[in-house]
């Protein structure tokens, strides 16, 4: 069953007893601009969105895949944005906007931390904001949706300065450095699906000609633009220094390896130089070493002398013949 709450700018709150979906306009009558926003719509809402004449189109994205859109129907404005979910930060969740009359219809399928903020707004609005209509209705919500991101991209850059910081810090290795910076990109990625869906929102009621918000209220949406703007330029940057710092972090795990490689290269053809020589050398002590009879001018004394000599000069002239080459 949908969850209704009802607030108006003359009013306040309504209890959710004393209306129903079909009393509505009869229970916000004479009461300014209202607010009624739905959470978990079911079939009982479907019918009476059909009934009040909402767009067949609309609906559609209500109550299947929303995307962000702004559109202008006959006798009502629609609008998608993203905005956080209040389980999980990870995740974002289309927040479908009706604007018939001086009514404002919210439509979403999980809790929106803004819209609670949205409504602590409305209820301390002075009253030329209040003169404005349903779009002053419509920029504070879009308003609380983009505050709302402002603490998460400051924990966010915080959270950058950390990894930052192991990345350069030489007296100790960290875990689960490259899998936090993945995560830091996963978080902005989503970030950024509602920063720029408000965006493209308020350029779309900002369009020159398309009359989608009255005069007074324009230069509401013009601040509200430039805060999307700032939000998304943060977004972006914090990315890039995400992704400049994972860069910098493979490359530093890159050049330990070449480190580690060269160090290896080295050792092993250290052996291979050591291998190389003792191998002929073994193999001269080894045939001069059996036991059979030799020729006679080396068993005379003066015969181990001589193989000694021939097995120095022989380790001499390999040696130099290693220098030669630049392997030593």
């Amino acid at each position: 069953m949908a969850e209704l709450r009802l607030q108006t700018t003359g009013a306040g709150v309504i209890a959710s007893s004393e209306f129903t979906l079909d009393g509505i306009e009869e229970a916000v009558k004479g009461k300014g601009s209202a607010w009624l926003d739905i959470l978990k719509p079911d079939d009982e809402v479907k019918q009476w969105l059909e009934n009040i004449g909402i767009d067949e189109l609309a609906i559609e994205d209500i109550f299947g895949h929303a995307s962000d859109t702004v559109q202008r129907f006959h006798g009502h404005r629609f609008i998608v944005v993203r905005a956080r979910d209040a389980d999980n930060r990870l995740d974002t969740e289309p927040v479908a906007i009706i604007l018939r009359g001086d009514l404002m219809i919210t439509v979403r399928g999980t809790r929106i931390p803004a819209l609670d903020v949205f409504s602590r707004r409305l209820k301390t609005a002075d009253d030329d904001e209040i003169a404005i209509g349903v779009d002053f209705l419509l920029y504070e919500l879009l308003d609380s949706i983009a505050d709302d991101w402002t603490p998460i991209l400051s924990e966010y850059s915080n959270k950058l300065d950390d990894l930052e910081y192991q990345v350069f810090d030489p007296s100790k290795a960290y875990e689960g450095l490259l899998e936090g910076l993945h995560d830091l990109k996963r978080l902005l990625r989503e970030a950024s699906k509602s920063i720029e869906s408000l965006q493209s929102a308020c350029l779309r009621l900002l369009k020159p000609g398309e009359r989608l918000i009255n005069e007074s209220s324009l230069a509401f949406f013009t601040d509200l633009q430039q805060l999307s703007n700032t939000l998304v330029k943060r977004c972006s940057a914090y990315s890039a220094g995400a992704t400049s710092t994972r860069d910098t972090y493979l490359s530093h795990v890159s050049m330990d390896l070449a480190l580690s490689n060269a160090k290896l290269t080295e050792v092993m053809t250290t052996l291979t130089i050591i291998g190389a020589i003792m191998l002929p050398l073994t193999l001269i002590a080894g045939i001069f070493g059996m036991n059979t009879q030799l020729p006679a001018e080396l068993n005379e004394i003066g015969g181990f002398w001589t193989i000694m000599a021939g097995m120095t000069i022989f380790t001499i002239t390999m040696l130099s013949w290693f220098r030669k080459k630049s392997w030593i």
